[in-house]
């Protein structure tokens, strides 16, 4: 039985440091996984940076990924050893108001994994059974920790119903946003245009066959958009978004924006057109349809993934994820 491991572990003062540190344990209901992947977000930036609300330290960081199960605890039934699987890391209470509606990512008592408890950025992570699911073996290995990721945008264009025929433009082109140009597509978007003032993610969304890609709103080739899709955060381009809906437009707000932003609204304008502005926060249940549709969606999604680090690295492909030339970095055992 292994006893330690290696794992990057933040300190939520703005450290992370490799160490050994006790391996995990099957609990019941529990199992442990050796990770084959995870992606580094946003999300982890701010964790290790000490202002993620969600965090408790100290915390092993990574909730995007994906590996096979090496040990089940006792009351476990659904899953084996050897078996590959992902995982939804929010851990819901399943007793609150938003578990009761099926909210799970709204639950009053949520811990994420790799936020609240230990994450997959090491070389075994522990996790409940319930929020673990088999994963198709057609499925690479590298593309797989994008599955938590797509979810939150299936996640986020369920909030819209019948929106498949529509005209949708999207802010910001990184691993979110390219991710709602791949889905749109997939879903008959009628088309899909692109804001991104970085080259190298407008040149992205190109090869992903978006309809158009500019640098600036101006240049967009029609005035109103039935739904927009703001992937950025920043204020400016939420702003922006509004702007460009027409009537009975929808904005869905996936950017994390900065606590204490604000965006000018004008109520006249939303009562006028009967304008939407819709949140979509996390991944809700959709992990596992997410899975399902990476057996055909996989090669579409694996060029999102522009760089890769060691576990040693973790600390440089933290600095690799915060630069807007990156789409998906990836840290790798």
């Amino acid at each position: 039985m292994t006893t330690k491991m290696r794992a990057a572990v933040a300190d939520g003062r703005g450290g992370i440091e490799l160490q050994d540190v006790s391996a995990p344990q099957a609990a019941e209901g529990s199992v442990v996984i050796r990770p084959v992947g995870t992606g580094v977000c946003g999300t982890d930036l701010h964790l290790v940076a000490g202002d993620y609300p969600h965090g408790r330290f100290p915390v092993i960081p990574g909730h995007e990924f994906a590996g096979h199960v090496t040990a089940v605890g006792a009351g476990v039934s659904g899953l084996s050893e050897g078996d590959y699987v992902g995982v939804n890391p929010n851990v819901a209470c399943g007793r609150c108001t938003w578990c009761g509606r099926g909210a799970t990512n709204l639950c009053t008592d949520l811990l994420p994994v790799g936020v609240a408890i230990d994450g997959s950025c090491a070389e075994l992570v522990a996790v409940p059974e319930k929020i673990v699911f088999p994963l198709d073996e057609r499925i690479p290995h590298a593309v797989a920790p994008l599955i938590e990721p797509f979810a939150c945008v299936l996640h986020a264009l369920e909030r819209v119903p019948e929106w498949g025929g529509e005209e949708l433009v999207v802010f910001g082109a990184g691993s979110i946003g390219l991710m709602a140009v791949i889905l749109a597509k997939a879903e008959g978007a009628a088309a899909v245009h692109v804001v991104e003032p970085n080259p190298a993610r407008r040149a992205a969304a190109a090869s992903l066959g978006a309809t158009q890609v500019i640098a600036d709103p101006a240049e967009l080739d029609r005035e109103l958009f039935d739904l927009a899709l703001d992937a950025s955060g920043h204020p400016v381009a939420i702003g922006q978004a509004i702007d460009l809906l027409g009537p009975r437009g929808r904005l869905i707000q996936m950017g994390v924006a900065a606590p204490a932003a604000s965006v000018a609204l004008r109520p006249y304008e939303v009562f006028a057109k009967e304008l939407s502005i819709i949140g979509s926060n996390s991944l809700a249940e959709k992990y596992e349809e997410s899975a399902e549709r990476m057996v055909d969606l996989h090669a579409a999604l694996a060029p999102l993934i522009t760089a890769t680090y060691p576990l040693e690295q973790y600390a440089e492909a933290l600095a690799a994820a915060a630069s807007p030339e990156q789409i998906k970095v990836q840290v790798r055992l």
